[in-house]
């Protein structure tokens, strides 16, 4: 059995490798043909109808795909496992192209979701392809998911050790110490697919192992702020979904969601194109300064961010939010960091805080302490970053669940509320 699961696992790493290359690219060269180009180029050039056209259509379509074949639907890595394991779901090449055309239309269109979501999903159905093919026992069903999940998010974020950490901490507690090296394998040729093709979150300004205790001293002052955009970002998205549900439906027709979709991320493209998307273009941007923000547009972006990423989520748009919180919490430790510099007497580079903000805002909002820490190892490599930012999720995480019952996202619940 144990030669079986070496092999699934070569087979998984490879064939999910393959498939979020195809996704990432086919996301990316999707927006470009949508916009005509880079969208965050060419959409201030573009007719205004044209921008909240295209969010219509794109999202008119996922919901039309959805009513089709509701598998497309964005299920987390978990909830396929629960519903595989109880014969409830199974799911076909088909089911796995549709969802990968679904989501690519849904990030290129300008929804505020991410792409790790579909890859870990993608990575789970290969899994479970092979899993079937090799006859492997049906009680290790949720290791060979595990195994999956971990493949497509090492690929899509071009970091084999993130990978791990997400199924570890997702759905495999009780089986890592068993068939960790199964993860870790499969992991690891996943990224080395996607490393060719794909572009890594990579911070410049890294010094290694050298430690500026500035940037401890500087966490202390940054923690209650990033708890109080926590509780602003958990509020704000309360309402924004406690509106919706109560004004629309979530039974509506497909084109009632597409409407209210685009009209949203429609204004927040003519906006700002980097208030909508996955947000993967911010965090790069943030934590390499290579763009500035003027400190009141840092605070427009953080609530047009909020708004387009429940709204894209209750349209229907595939994705999770992973990449959409790291945004957030970017922009908010980028905006602490000029802050600091402008009414403090030491000084600090923001662009170290939006690494820290953009791993504590998503470690924190979905329960993924040991991911933040890890992302952040493998993203900067700077331990000016990584020690901010575990101390910081610890903490930030116990002073936001006084207020919040702060749970992973589910979206089968989602659909039920």
């Amino acid at each position: 059995m144990m030669g079986k699961f070496l092999l699934s696992s070569v087979l998984v790493g490879i064939v999910t490798g393959f498939f979020i290359v195809i996704y990432d690219l086919a996301t990316k060269y999707l927006s470009y043909i949508l916009y005509m180009g880079n969208p965050f180029e060419t959409i201030e050039n573009l007719p205004v109808w044209y921008i909240y056209f295209v969010p219509f259509l794109s999202i008119l379509t996922v919901n039309f795909i959805i009513s089709k074949n509701d598998k497309v639907r964005e299920y987390g890595v978990a909830e396929i496992a629960k519903a595989v394991e109880e014969n409830k779901i199974t799911y076909t090449i088909k089911d796995l192209l549709l969802k990968i055309f679904a989501s690519s239309l849904s990030l290129a269109s300008g929804f505020a979701v991410g792409n790790e979501g579909p890859s870990a999903a993608i990575g789970a159905i290969i899994a479970q392809k092979f899993h079937s093919f090799l006859n492997l026992p049906k009680n290790l069903l949720k290791v060979s998911l595990s195994i999956g999940a971990s493949s497509g998010i090492a690929a899509i974020f071009v970091s084999p050790i993130t990978g791990i950490m997400f199924a570890v901490e997702n759905i495999a507690y009780e089986f890592i110490k068993d068939f960790a090296g199964y993860l870790i394998l499969a992991s690891v040729i996943a990224f080395s697919f996607a490393w060719h093709y794909l572009e890594p979150l990579i911070f410049n300004y890294s010094t290694g192992k050298f430690i500026e205790y500035r940037y401890i001293f500087a966490t202390v002052l940054f923690i209650p702020v990033i708890t109080f955009f926590i509780y602003f970002y958990l509020s704000l998205k309360d309402i924004v979904l406690k509106f919706l549900r109560e004004k629309i439906p979530y039974s509506s027709k497909n084109y009632i969601l597409a409407v209210i979709g685009s009209i949203v991320i429609g204004t927040i493209l003519v906006i700002s194109p980097y208030a909508a998307f996955s947000g993967h273009e911010v965090v790069k941007i943030l934590i390499n300064d290579s763009n500035h923000f003027p400190l009141y547009m840092i605070f427009i972006l953080i609530v047009l961010r909020i708004i387009a990423t429940s709204v894209s989520l209750y349209s229907n748009a595939v994705g999770g939010v992973f990449i959409a919180l790291m945004s957030i919490g970017a922009l908010v430790g980028y905006g602490f960091g000029e802050v600091l510099n402008l009414y403090f007497p030491f000084s600090v580079e923001p662009f170290y805080f939006a690494a820290i903000g953009a791993g504590v805002f998503m470690g924190v909002n979905m329960r993924l302490p040991l991911t933040a820490v890890v992302l952040a190892l493998e993203t900067t490599y700077d331990y000016n970053v990584i020690i901010p930012t575990g101390i910081s999720v610890v903490v930030v995480t116990y002073l936001s669940t006084l207020k919040f019952d702060i749970r992973k996202l589910s979206v089968l619940k989602h659909k039920k509320d």
